[in-house]
């Protein structure tokens, strides 16, 4: 488990500051003694390549598969809120994207949420150019 020490400034909710100081992001927690557990499924393209029957000789379009068109991760954290979360229902995650309760394998104790459509990700954008 790893401890954070800090200090929250009440000042700087919503982006801008009485002060002038300009917030350039904002860190987003669920307490983890309140929070509920559930499985999340992240979607991604189902094909490497925009045309999946773009391949070489020899090959045919099972090799343009995305392996990574799905993961699954569990024992996610989430707002105690979403205890009650009925299937079919949506939500947007901050800064992961849009979900909705998957109506087949839901269920109270047991949620699972699908991701529907992610959100522009502005932090990996910064990172991979070698920024801060």
């Amino acid at each position: 488990m790893t401890e954070i020490h800090c200090t929250y400034d009440p000042a700087t909710r919503g982006g801008n500051t009485p002060d002038g100081r300009k917030v350039k992001g904002t860190i987003h927690w669920v307490s983890a003694e309140r929070a509920v557990d559930a499985e999340l499924r992240l979607y991604d393209h189902l094909f490497r390549v925009a045309n999946a029957d773009d391949v070489p000789e020899g090959a045919d379009w099972k090799d343009n598969l995305n392996p990574a068109s799905l993961v699954v991760l569990t024992g996610c954290k989430l707002e105690p809120s979403l205890a009650s979360a009925t299937p079919g229902s949506r939500y947007q995650f901050e800064r992961q994207g849009y979900f909705c309760a998957d109506t087949k394998d839901s269920e109270q104790g047991a949620l699972v949420f699908n991701r529907t459509a992610a959100l522009r990700d502005s932090w990996a954008k910064t990172a991979a150019k070698g920024g801060k």
